[in-house]
C-alpha cells in the first residue's frame, strides 16, 4: 500500500503572482548573482579546508534557499534547510548564527549518512531572515566502528559515528566550543575535521553577507519576486519541454543492490511505477513515482531515509535524469534543477520498513547503493515509456582507501571516490571515468604519494569495461597502488556482481573489481564491501571501476569507430570481434590497423543469426542470473 509522505513545509510562493511582475532584466541579474555566490562559497571551502575528501576530491556541495526553504540554485543537488527551520523558529534566528546537523533520521531526507556534515547560515535584510546559505560534504571521520565512519557490516546507526541533530553551532557569531570539542573528540582525524568545519562555517557566513548585499541593493520585495520567477520558470520549462516527451500512461521497472554487507549477496529490489498523468487530471499534469514493491529494509547499511517532507530531497535528486529528454544535449545542459521541479513530481512510498523507508536505528552509511540505483531505475522506467531514448546505466559511486601507520608511526587515512563510465546514449558514447558527485575528482597522484605511504604505479582506462553498443558505454578506471608499509584496504562499493545495464540492444558494462597482489603469490579478490583487508608492504592493489552500459545493437556500430577504439586501447581486438563483429586487419604495432568490410558483414550476419529471437530490452550481464537462481532477466525487462 503506497502513501504520501507528509511535510510541514508545503510548496508555495512568496508573491501573489508567482513572480510574473518581476523585472525580467533583474531576474537575470539575481539568477546570475545566486550562481556566483554559490560558486564563491564552494571555492572558499576548497581553498581553506584540510581533508583530502573535501579539499582535493571536492565531495561537497553548496546551495542557496529562500525563506520558504526552496532551493534556488540549480547547478547541483544540496541538502535541506527543513530540519533547521523545524527545530529553530526562523523569527528567533540572529545574524552570525550557524546551524549544524548530520543526523540522518532528523534531516528530513536531506542527509544520507553520518559523514555528511551540513552547516546552514541564515541571510538577513533589515533584521529579518530572507534566505539561507548551506554547505554539506563527506568528511573523513566522524567516529564509529571503523576509520572513515562507514562500517560495511553495521546493523545499527549507532555503529556509524556521532549523530548530531540540528544545533546552533555558532550563536550570533560566537562558536560553540563545547559542541566543536565533542565532535572533534569523536573523530580519528580531529585536526582535519576542525579545519573543515571552520572552512564551511566561514564560507557560508561569507556567502550570507554577499547575498545580503543583493537584498540591500534591490530591496526584499524585488528580489523575492525574482525568486518566484526563477522557480516558476523552471516548472513551466520542465512541463513544456520534458513532461511533453512522455506519453500518458504507466510503466514499471526495477533494479537491485547486490549485497548489504551483512547477509549473503541477493537481489535488493528498488522498484518504480511511473505514471504520467493527463493535462486534465484533477491533481494536475505530473509524474507519479510509486515505490511500492521496493524490498524490505536491509540488515546492513544500504538503507536510505527517503520518505520525509513529501520526498522533496529525492524529487530534486532524481530530476536531473529527466533532462535527458530535452531536445538536444546542448539544451539539456541549460536546464537547472531547482525547487521548480517539485510540483511536477508526486512520490508515493511504501509503508515503513523498506530500503527507502527504514525504521530507526537501521544503518545507512552505504545508502548510495539505493539512491544512486534509483537514478538508474528512473532512467530505465522512462526508457520503457520513450522507446529507449534515455542513456544506459551509469557508474555508481564507491569509496576506496587505505589506512594504517606511516613511516613515522603516525596514523593516516586515505579515502578516494573513484569514478567510472557513464552509459551510452542514443546520440553518443558514454563518458569515461566520470564522477556522479558533480565537480568531484580522483585524488592527485603527486599529493597522495607525498602524504601517504604508497606509490601510484599506474592510472589508466580499464580496457573493455564499457558495455558494447551502437553507442558504447564509457570506461572505468584501472588504478595500481603499491603499498610501502603494511596497511588495511577498505571499500564501500556496489556493482561488483550486477553490472551497469545496457538498453535497446546494448550490453552491460564490466563490474567493479579489486585484486590485491595481482600475479603474485598471494593474489586475491577483495569483496566490494570491506573494512580492513590486510595488505603487506610491497603488494599492489589493483582497482577496476565500473563501465557504463551500452546503447543500441553493437553490431550496428560503425566499424571505423571500433577500429578507432582498438587503436585508442578502449576496446581489445578480441572484443572487437566477439562483441562488435568487426574483423580487424593489420596491427597496432605496425600502425596499420583497419578492418575487412566484407568479412565484417559476414561475421555480423552470423552473430545475428545465432541470437535468441526474444532478447529483452535491457541487458544486465551474467551477474543477475547468479543472484536470481539462474533466471537470465526479470519479466519487467521486456517492453
Amino acid at each position: 500500500m503506497s502513501r504520501r509522505a507528509p511535510t510541514q513545509f508545503p510548496f508555495g510562493f512568496l508573491t501573489d503572482d508567482r513572480g510574473a511582475s518581476a523585472d525580467p532584466v533583474l531576474v537575470e541579474i539575481v539568477q546570475g548573482s545566486l550562481a556566483s555566490v554559490e560558486m564563491e562559497v564552494e571555492t572558499a571551502i576548497a581553498r581553506t579546508s584540510r581533508s583530502p575528501m573535501i579539499r582535493d576530491a571536492h565531495d561537497f556541495r553548496a546551495g542557496i534557499h529562500d525563506r520558504l526553504l526552496r532551493k534556488l540554485t540549480g547547478r547541483s543537488y544540496s541538502a535541506l534547510v527543513h530540519p533547521v527551520a523545524r527545530d529553530f523558529p526562523i523569527a528567533e534566528m540572529r545574524e552570525g548564527d550557524v546551524f549544524f546537523h548530520n543526523d540522518v533520521y532528523r534531516s528530513e531526507g536531506g542527509i544520507g549518512h553520518l559523514p555528511d556534515l551540513c552547516v546552514t547560515v541564515p541571510v538577513f535584510s533589515d533584521g529579518a531572515v530572507v534566505a539561507f546559505v548551506q554547505a554539506f560534504g563527506h568528511h573523513d571521520d566522524i567516529g564509529g566502528a571503523v576509520p572513515g565512519s562507514m562500517p560495511s557490516n553495521a546493523t545499527s546507526v549507532f555503529e556509524e559515528g556521532l549523530m548530531v541533530p540540528p544545533i546552533r553551532l555558532w550563536d550570533a557569531g560566537v562558536p560553540n566550543r563545547a559542541a566543536l570539542a565533542i565532535m572533534t573528540r569523536n573523530s580519528r582525524m580531529p585536526e582535519s575535521l576542525a579545519a573543515d568545519l571552520d572552512a564551511e562555517c566561514s564560507a557560508c557566513l561569507m556567502g550570507a553577507r554577499r547575498l545580503g548585499e543583493l537584498f540591500d541593493r534591490y530591496g526584499v520585495a524585488a528580489v523575492e519576486a525574482c525568486f518566484d520567477a526563477i522557480i516558476d520558470r523552471t516548472t513551466t520549462t520542465y512541463r513544456r519541454e520534458i513532461l511533453s516527451q512522455i506519453p500518458v500512461g504507466s510503466w514499471t521497472w526495477e533494479d537491485y543492490a547486490e549485497h548489504d554487507g551483512v547477509d549473503e549477496p541477493r537481489l535488493h529490489a528498488q522498484r518504480i511505477t511511473l505514471t504520467r498523468t493527463a493535462p486534465d487530471d484533477p491533481d494536475g499534469e505530473r509524474l507519479v513515482l510509486d515505490f511500492d514493491g521496493t524490498s524490505p529494509q536491509a540488515r546492513g547499511p544500504i538503507n536510505h531515509c527517503g520518505d520525509h517532507s513529501d520526498g522533496v530531497f529525492l524529487k530534486k535528486w532524481l530530476a536531473p535524469i529527466l533532462r535527458n529528454l530535452a531536445e538536444s544535449p546542448e539544451r539539456m545542459a541549460e536546464l537547472d534543477v531547482n525547487e521548480g521541479v517539485v510540483p511536477l513530481i508526486e512520490m508515493r512510498f511504501p509503508e515503513p520498513g523498506t530500503l527507502l523507508t527504514p525504521v530507526f536505528p537501521a544503518p545507512t552509511n552505504a545508502r548510495t547503493f539505493v539512491i544512486l540505483r534509483l537514478l538508474g531505475v528512473l532512467a530505465g522506467v522512462v526508457a520503457k515509456a520513450v522507446d529507449g531514448r534515455m542513456p544506459a546505466d551509469q557508474e555508481t559511486i564507491r569509496y576506496t582507501g587505505v589506512y594504517g601507520l606511516d613511516r613515522d608511526g603516525r596514523p593516516y587515512l586515505m579515502r578516494e571516490v573513484l569514478g567510472g563510465g557513464s552509459g551510452g546514449r542514443y546520440y553518443a558514447d558514454g563518458e569515461d571515468t566520470i564522477h556522479v558527485v558533480p565537480d568531484s575528482r580522483n585524488l592527485p597522484t603527486e599529493f597522495t604519494e607525498a602524504r601517504f605511504p604508497f606509490r601510484v604505479e599506474s592510472l589508466s582506462l580499464a580496457v573493455d569495461s564499457g558495455g558494447a553498443g551502437e553507442h558504447r558505454g564509457g570506461l572505468g578506471y584501472e588504478k595500481h597502488v603499491r603499498m610501502l608499509e603494511d596497511a588495511h584496504f577498505m571499500s564501500i562499493a556496489d556493482r561488483s556482481i550486477l553490472a551497469c545495464w545496457g538498453v535497446r540492444g546494448g550490453l552491460a558494462g564490466a563490474p567493479f573489481e579489486v585484486t590485491i597482489d595481482p600475479g603474485g603469490p598471494r593474489e586475491r579478490t577483495v569483496d566490494a564491501l570491506a573494512d580492513a583487508e590486510p595488505v603487506r608492504a610491497g603488494e599492489v592493489i589493483r582497482i577496476r571501476t565500473t563501465g557504463g552500459g551500452g546503447w543500441g545493437d553493437p553490431l550496428d556500430r560503425d566499424p571505423g569507430a571500433v577500429v578507432r577504439d582498438v587503436r585508442w586501447r578502449k576496446v581489445s581486438p578480441e572484443a572487437a570481434l566477439a562483441s562488435y563483429g568487426v574483423v580487424l586487419t593489420g596491427s597496432l604495432e605496425a600502425d596499420d590497423l583497419a578492418h575487412d568490410p566484407d568479412a565484417t558483414t559476414r561475421h555480423r550476419d552470423d552473430l545475428r543469426a545465432a541470437r535468441p529471437a526474444d532478447a529483452p530490452f535491457f541487458d544486465r550481464g551474467p551477474g543477475y542470473a547468479r543472484l536470481s537462481g539462474g533466471t537470465p532477466h526479470p519479466d519487467l525487462d521486456r517492453l
